[in-house]
């Protein structure tokens, strides 16, 4: 017998408060799972055994909490269990309206109790009822645990909406492709302009504005390079020794290559090296300081086919960005193997992390960012996976402030910016750990024609630049955050 759904009033409560639906508001959507008592002290809970390819409850709410919601389950698993990961995904559904996150699960180390974050943003009419759905799914490759778990409880969590973004440049075109970097006391913030989303469009170039009041108002524009000749992209930023702010330009041409640009002003640029490194990289991404190294870039090589052509690996230099030398870390890898552009952090003692994205709409147990790891300064390295799922050829961006890992990126198709906090030490080799997402700026859903963030830390806040827009016009828009963190699920 099916039971009657929750019927809880609309309410505008602030973030702390919201809707709890204790198990026996839940009902199976299978004959798989059971109602056990006293599963976890003296709470019921709905049981999923753990060998069935997919586990479901479901449950229809008749009032929301609000128009902005994050969904939370509350998930236990015996004490004496397994280690291993396992996995969840979550439908949500309104009448009249698109269903919601229905191909993003979330990966799980497996714990006693857990707060899962199914997701952290969700709007909805709270005129209408919400028909929710959450699956065990352990037919997903990345399922290694297959002990019961318990779900005692779903909350329902009425957050605040984003604030609106400011505008970088809106001027007519394809504004897209954006970095941003502390100068001195200012904002310097490099981006490429073409006609469409394309890397050889001959009247493609680069251009930067800078703004000295966070962001709010930028200088005219200034340009950095567009010759006839080739069609430019910013790829990377960083600083010299001096503080001097560089730029990676790739050229596309007859005679492709890539130059670094220096500027003490955001305003005047200089052409410092021309690079024509073998293999060729598609990108070299942001410029980052290793003691005993110098300056360090990492770079991805390929053509976005099947295949096994695709490789990546660092430039290292020791004279402030006029000479590099190249590695190369892998090489003939598949798509779906290839790191490609790379976030990366110095944490000290001579340990890099890094994440990167993953390319193409693969199945969706093999979509995940990549966690990169040196030990040694960058000699050898380590690639994994992470339980970040929540990516459609997201770009990430990582920095450290505060003694945290913040990383930054744009899921594709949802049109969220996204952001995931974790202790360096606790994440390092523990790729499946990182924190449940928090919604920071909202843009675009169109799928290519928004995204590519990059961050920058600066005083107390953070500076997040992505582009967003259609297929023939985008704007540089800029997010401020920390945000405001209604909840962040500490795996530890």
């Amino acid at each position: 017998m099916k039971k009657a759904a929750p019927n809880v009033s609309s309410s505008s409560e602030p973030a702390e408060h919201g809707m709890t639906l204790a198990a026996d508001s839940l009902e199976p959507a299978a004959d798989s799972i059971s109602l056990v008592k006293d599963w976890f002290e003296s709470h019921s809970a709905w049981v999923f055994p753990g060998r069935n390819p997919v586990e479901s409850l479901r449950t229809v709410v008749s009032a929301l909490p609000g128009r902005y919601v994050r969904i939370e389950a509350e998930i236990a698993a015996p004490r004496s269990q397994e280690s291993g990961c396992d996995v969840y995904r979550l439908r949500l559904v309104q009448p009249g309206r698109e269903e919601m996150q229905a191909d993003v699960p979330v990966l799980n180390p497996v714990r006693p109790l857990r707060i899962i974050v199914l997701e952290p943003f969700y709007e909805v009419d709270p005129s209408l009822p919400l028909e929710l759905r959450l699956d065990r799914e352990n037919q997903d490759p990345r399922n290694t645990c297959h002990v019961p778990t318990g779900v005692l409880s779903v909350r329902i969590v009425p957050v605040q909406a984003p604030g609106e973004n400011l505008t970088v440049q809106s001027v007519r075109g394809y504004n897209s492709w954006p970095f941003i970097q502390v100068l001195k006391d200012k904002l310097v913030c490099v981006y490429s302009r073409g006609m469409r989303h394309s890397i050889g469009e001959r009247n493609r170039g680069v251009y930067a504005r800078t703004s000295s009041d966070d962001g709010k108002n930028w200088s005219p524009e200034s340009l950095v390079v567009n010759t006839p000749e080739s069609s430019e992209s910013a790829t990377g930023k960083g600083a010299d020794s001096t503080g001097a702010a560089l730029i990676w330009v790739r050229c596309v041409g007859e005679n492709w290559h890539h130059d670094l640009y220096r500027t003490e002003d955001g305003v005047c640029f200089q052409s410092i090296a021309e690079l024509r490194p073998d293999p060729m990289p598609m990108q070299i991404t942001d410029i980052f300081s290793v003691p005993g190294v110098g300056l360090m870039s990492l770079w991805f090589a390929g053509v976005y086919t099947e295949g096994s052509v695709h490789s990546w690996g660092t430039l290292t230099s020791r004279d402030d960005g006029k000479t590099w030398e190249q590695k190369t870390v892998e090489s003939g890898l598949e798509k779906q193997d290839w790191p490609t552009e790379p976030s990366a952090v110095y944490l000290g003692s001579g340990r890099i992390i890094v994440i990167a994205r993953v390319e193409g709409k693969m199945p969706v147990s093999g979509r995940a960012q990549f966690q990169l790891e040196s030990a040694d300064h960058g000699k050898t390295w380590k690639r994994m996976k992470t339980n970040i799922t929540d990516v459609h050829e997201s770009t990430p961006s990582l920095i450290q402030d505060r003694g945290k890992l913040w990383l930054y990126y744009y899921q594709r198709g949802t049109g969220q910016l996204k952001c995931r906090i974790a202790d360096p030490d606790f994440i390092w080799d523990n790729p499946l750990c990182w924190s449940a997402p928090e919604i920071v700026a909202q843009g675009s859903r169109e799928w290519h024609h928004a995204g590519n963030v990059n961050a920058v830390s600066r005083g107390n806040s953070h500076f997040i630049v992505f582009y967003t827009g259609n297929e023939s016009e985008t704007g540089i828009v800029l997010a401020k955050a920390p945000p405001n963190r209604n909840s962040v699920s500490d795996l530890r």
